[in-house]
């Protein structure tokens, strides 16, 4: 029994395969195959490195049952057993277990960049409308016949290729869920209408796979068992499909909630809980005898071993979290949860930057993810003295990377480490953040990176001797020259982030990005009257997958947003807004909360490139303002370097 997290690390079985503990390294797609979804040596690689994680089954990239880009592999056709072979091989060859999901992206081919997009019914997701997505074609009875068998088909080529459980996805807005849902699917034939009707599918599906892997190869269903769009499935009904595949020997569910299209519950932002699918994978579990796996934001291992605890789930699944660290089973079980590298669920590098562009995946916390080889860090030959000016995400990753090579690291910070992520994660809804700096803490203390509690200027760093100085000085908010701009009644996003503003109750905030959006949604529950205004036309321009999640919790706060406006004067109990065509208003204002774009501190870098031969690197928000992404990326990248 593992002292630290006795359930976590309790062995555990599905079907016939026997699993050293309860933790499943969920499916995602990453676009590390080929274009034509044949398996590249960058794929094997990242296999080796997930089995050597510790987690107790394997899931990576999902495989396509028919003959279309996607973004994992392909099982359409015996060619691609071999390839598949060395996947499963990468796994098994380091004594972990093997899953594979095998799908068909329905509807979602759009995202994915399939053509003659293909579902239940000619119905899009709006969100995927608006994107400019197609209109998918509705299958003929014919064709999903065919495509039964292209399952089993798929299925029997995975078994062959050594995987050790095949899972089946019908979840998160693909085909089989468009199938399953009353809203997606308006059929008038058999597979349409009832619940009966609209889970034939699935079942013939599933009892296909089943005819064709034998009665003993573990076989797993994904279910989004509450969809969350208009008219989606629910929970009752998820359970009733649930105890049919159960019937038709399927050997565990694992459980997910919401669609690529609604993505806010398929991998939840920080805006919302953790743990946000056990509700419904507890209800399922007192309902089937086969075991269940929960995942969705299950980001510490506290918070796995609570669900187990519990009783709520057999299993619990990650995928992002194996994104910000794949070793984090290891680390856990080794009683060092304070060494995860977390996972903050920003979804900017996994999913803005990565899946909805096409791109390889990416991690916001770790440049290094599926690059062991072109970014490892190792020693520097020549060991360094080094200064780090700002204790922010680039300044504290680049002062980790340094110490890890063997150099003298001392970081200077004015207030205290994290930088403004202090700001950034002062509301209950960003604490995910909080676990970022946190990590950072405890890296830098355990490398004895020195700390000086002061604001370097150019002559500590000249006097100091150094050889080489990454300046993170960050960004300070814009200033404005506005008439009335210094009375009393304004204040700025830091200083409310900061608690140390003082807000009445009746508050206009001044910038509709993310920062001015979480101001706004931070007063409002707090039961102010909140007004944004925006001088372009739409606010959070540059959020993408988040947004609906920010959206939810302005309208819940009743925020007021007032777009293509911006600030023209500040009187006493007012805030002067103007459009673009002159015309001005008024607005009833205790407060006015500055939060319109941020001005890089950049006095110390320059000064130091013009007036010493140090090697100087600009981090950050110091070289340019953008995402915590950017900040610890180039402080990585940098610190390789020297």
């Amino acid at each position: 029994m593992n002292r630290h997290y006795p359930k976590l690390f309790q062995k555990g079985r599905i079907g016939r395969l026997a699993l050293p503990n309860r933790i499943v390294r969920t499916s995602m797609g990453t676009y590390l195959g080929n274009p034509d979804c044949s398996v590249s040596e960058r794929q094997i690689k990242s296999y080796e490195e997930a089995a050597e994680g510790g987690a107790g089954l394997i899931f990576m990239d999902n495989a396509m049952v028919v003959h279309e880009r996607h973004m994992g592999v392909s099982a359409a056709s015996d060619a691609h057993i071999p390839g598949l072979s060395q996947l499963a091989g990468a796994i098994a060859d380091r004594g972990a277990k093997s899953g594979i999901q095998i799908v068909h992206p329905g509807r979602d081919g759009g995202f994915v960049g399939g053509e003659g997009v293909k579902a239940a019914s000619r119905i899009q997701a709006e969100g995927w409308y608006q994107h400019g997505f197609a209109i998918p074609f509705e299958l003929s009875v014919e064709e999903i016949h065919g495509l039964v068998a292209a399952f089993g088909d798929a299925a029997r080529r995975a078994m062959i290729a050594g995987f050790d459980l095949i899972e089946i996805q019908a979840a998160c807005g693909t085909l089989l869920t468009n199938f399953l849902s009353p809203g997606q699917n308006r059929r008038g034939d058999m597979y349409g209408g009832s619940l009966h009707n609209r889970m034939r599918f699935l079942v013939e599906a599933a009892r296909d796979v089943r005819r064709k892997i034998g009665p003993h190869c573990p076989l797993g269903v994904r279910m989004s068992m509450i969809e969350y769009e208009q008219g989606g499935i629910g929970l009752e009904e998820s359970i009733e499909v649930c105890k049919a595949l159960e019937q038709e020997g399927v050997d565990v569910i694992n459980v997910i909630g919401g669609t690529h299209a609604e993505a806010i519950h398929a991998a939840p932002s920080m805006m919302q809980p953790m743990a946000l699918n056990v509700p419904a994978a507890a209800a399922l579990k007192r309902e089937i005898g086969i075991p269940v796996i929960v995942g969705g934001s299950i980001h510490t291992p506290g918070i796995a071993e609570e669900i187990l605890e519990n009783g709520d789930a057999d299993f619990v699944g990650a995928g992002r979290p194996f994104l910000a660290d794949g070793a984090w089973p290891k680390k856990a079980k080794e009683g060092r949860p304070e060494d995860i590298r977390p996972c903050i669920r920003c979804n900017d590098g996994c999913h803005d930057r990565s899946l909805l562009p096409g791109r390889v995946i990416e991690c916001t916390v770790n440049p290094a993810l599926f690059k062991p080889d072109s970014l490892p860090v190792t020693k520097a030959e020549k060991p360094k003295k080094i200064a780090v000016v700002g204790g922010g995400p680039a300044g504290m990753e680049a002062a980790r990377v340094c110490a890890l090579r063997g150099h003298d690291v001392t970081l200077y910070e004015r207030r205290e480490l994290g930088g403004t992520l202090k700001e950034a994660s002062f509301p209950d809804f960003k604490a995910d953040i909080r676990r970022l700096i946190d990590y950072y803490k405890a890296q830098i203390k355990k490398l004895d990176v020195k700390v000086v509690d002061k604001e370097a200027g150019a002559d500590d760093i000249k006097n100091g001797a150094y050889d080489a100085v990454f300046v993170a000085t960050g960004a300070a908010l814009r200033k404005f020259d506005i008439q009335g701009i210094d009375n009393p009644m304004v204040t700025d996003a830091l200083e409310v982030f900061g608690g140390g503003a003082q807000l009445g109750q009746r508050a206009v905030v001044i910038g509709g990005g993310a920062t001015g959006a979480e101001i706004a949604i931070y007063l409002g529950e707090q039961g102010k009257e909140v007004t944004i205004v925006e001088m372009l036309d739409e606010i959070l321009p540059s959020v993408l997958m988040d947004k609906p999640a920010y959206f939810e919790r302005l309208f819940g706060a009743k925020v007021r947003i007032m777009t293509g406006q911006r600030l023209d004067a500040v009187r006493d109990g007012t805030a002067v807004i103007v459009d673009r065509f002159g015309r001005k208003q008024e607005i009833p204002a205790d407060s006015i909360v500055l939060a319109s774009g941020f001005a890089s501190r950049s006095d110390l870098w320059r000064q130091l490139e013009a007036e010493t031969d140090i090697e100087v690197y600009a981090l950050g928000d110091c070289a340019r303002p953008r995402m915590i992404f950017d900040a610890i990326h180039e402080g990585f990248l940098a610190a390789r370097r020297v």
